[in-house]
């Protein structure tokens, strides 16, 4: 069950789209790749949507989308009922602060040079008019709350381990207390037992500050853990979306199956029969007509083909976009 008590959607995303000009094609003609191709989905405060798909599917220029680090070449991203997609950087100012990113490396997005204090505090130099005391103090308070201790200030962050050093990441986002996090494969650069330490922070702090989260993964088991609503995407769209137990209990799309069949059970003496999908990924540069799917689909049908299935509702709060699923 969602956690949202809010039916309005912080965000909500309307026929997202995002091409990047690659080569040129024949006499001079320029050749775009489409990493996402007509996204619409909304995330309601409070909630935790993730995004879950192969490399390459458009999951983290999504999230860079959102929090507008890119500019959408069509369609409207929509944050606390403002349309921000076409909004200078001088309008984006003052809503950056509400929107916050954990990248997947915890050590490349932190600056080297900088001690720790500074690395959590720089957001409150940029956002704030706090003096130089009062963010170094409230830098070692958000250090305790993600379990470091302020003593970890005067450090700089190549004297910490991954899980520490994403801790660091996630105290920085919290310095200017963003109604939004977008948080781009935050745990797969550490190892599993760490993973799970980071997790439970991300959900304590969510029920604490009352953070909404766009969590971006291609681990299914993390995004159980953590998700109330889950996306799945494939080549640039979305293919299904569904509440976390509904998703795992009940899933219709042929590639959200074979997904869910790749992930590993706990249980030694319990097999799951594993759906091999064939062929490679198409490229998004040329991506095939009809149904995306329908070159590495068991049940693909001559429509598949020829029509790209529509994006539409099969039960309350369950969307799929399958031929198998159309209405008769």
């Amino acid at each position: 069950m969602s956690k949202s008590t809010i039916e309005t959607p912080l965000v909500e995303v309307r026929g997202l789209r995002k091409s990047f000009a690659v080569k040129k094609g024949w006499f001079g003609a320029a050749k775009y790749l489409r990493a996402v191709d007509g996204l619409s989905f909304a995330i309601r405060q409070g909630e935790t949507f993730s995004l879950v798909g192969e490399s390459g599917c458009g999951k983290s220029t999504t999230g860079r989308l959102v929090n507008r680090l890119l500019k959408p070449t069509s369609g409207e991203v929509w944050f606390n009922g403002q349309n921000i997609s076409s909004f200078s950087d001088n309008q984006m100012r003052p809503i950056r602060k509400e929107m916050q990113m954990v990248f997947q490396d915890p050590y490349a997005s932190l600056n080297p040079r900088m001690k720790v204090k500074e690395l959590v505090a720089e957001p409150l130099l940029i956002h704030t008019k706090l003096s130089v005391k009062e963010r170094d103090k409230l830098a070692q308070e958000l250090l305790e709350t993600v379990g470091l201790s302020s003593i970890h200030a005067e450090r700089y962050a190549h004297e910490f381990s991954g899980g520490q050093r994403q801790r660091i990441g996630i105290a920085r986002a919290l310095s200017v207390r963003p109604s939004l996090i977008v948080a781009d494969e935050p745990v797969s650069a550490l190892d599993v037992s760490i993973q799970s330490q980071v997790l439970n922070l991300m959900q304590d702090l969510q029920e604490e500050y009352g953070l909404t989260y766009l969590f971006i993964s291609h681990d299914l088991s993390v995004v159980e853990h953590i998700s109330d609503r889950i996306g799945v995407m494939y080549l640039g769209t979305l293919v299904e979306t569904a509440d976390k137990d509904t998703l795992y209990d009940r899933p219709l799309h042929p590639y959200t199956q074979a997904l869910l069949s790749s992930v590993p059970v706990p249980d030694p003496n319990q097999k799951r029969e594993r759906i091999i999908l064939k062929g490679d990924l198409p490229s998004p540069v040329d991506p095939p007509s009809g149904c995306r799917f329908h070159n590495r689909c068991s049940a693909c049908m001559d429509i598949c083909r020829q029509q790209e299935p529509v994006f539409r509702e099969v039960e309350p709060g369950h969307q799929v976009a399958c031929h198998l699923y159309n209405e008769a």
